[in-house]
């Protein structure tokens, strides 16, 4: 499989935002276009207690509802607010975000701890997106790829390269999240072939088929330059997934991407 063939994927991470009243205006939109998207997956993933709302608004669409994080317990037991896969997958969950800078650097997430959540993700049946990047320290140090192959292998180590074959990467820059800076598509596009040549060096054809997303401050005015690169495929959006017609034209310049490779 080419690049060409990788069918690009944009998720809206909305993090800790969003009331029923404005998900419901902000689905209305989404809603209404995603008809217009051929050739690309849309994946929303909304706060755990509206999970339920948007899989009821989305029925019956194109887009698929994702969870911003899993418990690595599962499926049940005395593990006070704790959400387990096993639940998203009962909610109609099809992906879950694992690994996200935040959660590393706010809550100290280590890499094993990301590799227990990716495990319990892909046994309840769901897709993990599982986020790797560097801070503006290790990238000043040039420990970018190092950082992110760490993280990668922690996930490798656990569950072997197959566990790559039904799974997201994300590259996500940490300097880059929420700051308004944003990694040149050069500078992204560099970090994403590294790293799926170190999946090449395991396994070719993971390699060839891993979807790999660019997540850093996204924009309708960048969208277009970034997934224009050959080794990214798609993006983990933000702050610009909040709102309904920006996130609608990154999603555009994305199907872009597979027009111009048809």
């Amino acid at each position: 499989m080419s690049e060409q063939a990788r069918r690009p994927l944009v998720a809206g991470n909305w993090k800790m935002n969003g009331s029923l009243t404005s998900n419901a205006e902000r689905l209305l939109i989404i809603r209404a276009a995603l008809d217009r998207l051929n050739g690309i997956d849309v994946v929303l993933c909304p706060p755990y207690p509206y999970l339920a709302q948007l899989g009821q608004e989305l029925a019956g669409s194109t887009a698929a509802v994702g969870a911003q994080d899993a418990s690595r317990w599962a499926p049940s037991g005395a593990y006070t607010g704790e959400v387990s896969a096993p639940m998203l997958a009962d909610l109609g969950c099809g992906y879950v975000i694992v690994g996200h800078s935040e959660r590393r650097g706010l809550l100290a997430e280590s890499d094993a701890l990301v590799a227990e959540k990716f495990e319990q993700v892909q046994a309840a049946g769901l897709i993990p997106i599982l986020c790797v990047g560097e801070t503006l320290a290790e990238r000043e140090a040039e420990q970018t790829l190092a950082v992110v192959l760490r993280q990668l292998q922690a996930v490798i180590a656990r569950l072997g390269i197959a566990a790559l074959e039904n799974s997201v990467l994300a590259y996500e820059p940490v300097w880059a999240i929420g700051t308004g800076r944003t990694a040149s598509p050069a500078q992204a596009q560099e970090v994403h072939a590294q790293t799926r040549g170190f999946v090449a060096q395991c396994d070719a054809k993971i390699a060839d088929s891993l979807r790999i997303l660019y997540g850093g401050s996204v924009k309708p005015d960048n969208a277009d330059e970034l997934f224009a690169a050959p080794d990214i495929d798609g993006g983990l959006i933000g702050g610009a997934a909040l709102d309904a017609q920006a996130f609608l034209a990154i999603c555009a310049a994305a199907q872009r991407t597979v027009s111009s490779n048809g």
